[in-house]
């Protein structure tokens, strides 16, 4: 009968567990255990003084919480000594306990441990007495328990709680045995502290987990390929935009890395010319140290070539306004006349210089930010 009954205990619990992991998340095996210290009385139910004959017990109890609603554990006690046995405890059970939370059974359960909920508890286990050698015999039998647990859940994680463990033990033994018989039961009262494990959820309890449809996943699947295309569309976009950079940043070392000097020298039957190219950064008016020698070559010749006349003409590439380019490229042919006149000393006389607007000689735009200074000498008859 016994054994039938354990039995069916374990299929039971078995069935719900499965059901519950449909339902919860942190169900797994090794979710949701909890250990606890018990301590406390125990006298008996009938035929005695209630608390003349009672006597301390304490031990251990190992649950785990199937559902929400159902749990199982198994407690150890031991009894302290009251009678003229010499020995300190003189009894020990062992049961096998299940539990039904009645808070969440009729009120459902909200994903977390309330702050005060009622157990019933029921159990079979065994137990044994202990006697010194003279004063009568060892015993061994058969015992259940039907009680309750009045737990109090503490702080925000509701991982400790404190209990209150009323219950009746009956001992199956004797001329009826498996029966439930007052004259042979004990009432029972402990108090002790529990402590819940964390689970694969990361919470000591287990929570409710969202029921999806399959059209639901469907849908969420379909959305993480759309943003799954949308990202490798980005990254190719992505790998343009670089290629073209490194492109671009290739064009510019080639033109800053291009001869920054062009020298033509034309000849005619009547005059002699020579040209020198001054080039500017772009946006810049002012000469810079690297282009000071085309400038100084022209001084040289002049010096040397006293009825020599210098056209300096100033131009712009296509970048900016219309307007600009036309201001920039007459203050670069400005800066080459003036540089002749404040440093190297030659007749204003001699200069003229003018602005011309965006430059078409080269055709790579960025070439065309130039003065151009012509010189030329009519040629002795």
């Amino acid at each position: 009968m016994v054994k039938k009954m354990f039995l069916g205990a374990i299929l039971l619990v078995a069935a719900i567990s499965g059901n519950a992991q449909k339902a919860y998340e942190g169900t797994s095996f090794f979710d949701n255990w909890y250990l606890g210290v018990n301590g406390g009385g125990v006298t008996p139910v009938s035929h005695a003084a209630f608390w003349k004959n009672m006597r301390g017990v304490a031990g251990l109890e190992l649950g785990k919480q199937v559902t929400p609603v159902l749990g199982i554990s198994f407690q150890g006690l031991t009894a302290v000594n009251t009678s003229m046995s010499r020995t300190a405890f003189d009894a020990l059970s062992l049961s096998a306990n299940g539990k039904i939370n009645l808070n969440n059974l009729f009120a459902g359960y909200n994903g977390e441990p309330r702050l005060f909920e009622v157990e019933a508890i029921a159990g079979i286990g065994w137990g044994h007495d202990f006697v010194n050698s003279g004063y009568g015999d060892d015993h061994s039998y058969v015992m259940s328990r039907f009680g309750a647990s009045l737990n109090f859940n503490l702080g925000e994680e509701k991982a400790w709680s404190i209990n209150v463990k009323p219950a009746v033990v009956y001992r199956m033994d004797g001329n009826k045995p498996h029966m439930l018989n007052v004259n042979k039961a004990g009432f029972e009262l402990l108090a002790g502290v529990t402590y819940h494990f964390s689970g694969s959820n990361g919470k000591h309890y287990m929570t409710i987990q969202r029921p999806y449809d399959a059209d639901e996943v469907c849908a969420l699947n379909c959305k993480i390929n759309a943003l799954r295309d949308e990202v490798a569309a980005k990254n190719a976009a992505l790998d343009e935009s670089n290629a073209k950079a490194a492109q671009l940043q290739r064009a510019l070392a080639d033109c800053e890395n291009a001869p920054k000097q062009v020298e033509t020298v034309v000849k005619n039957l009547n005059s002699m010319s020579l040209e020198s190219v001054v080039t500017f950064r772009q946006g810049r008016t002012t000469i810079a140290s690297d282009q000071i020698p085309n400038v100084e070559r022209i001084a040289t010749y002049m010096k040397n070539h006293p009825e020599s006349k210098v056209s300096i003409k100033g131009y712009a590439s296509p970048e900016g306004s219309a307007e600009v380019n036309e201001r920039i490229a007459k203050q670069r042919a400005e800066a080459v006349k003036n540089m002749l006149i404040n440093k190297y000393k030659i007749n204003a006389n001699r200069i003229t210089a003018e602005g011309q607007g965006v430059g078409n000689m080269f055709s790579e735009p960025d070439w065309n930010r130039v003065s151009i200074a012509t010189l030329s000498e009519k040629e002795v008859e």
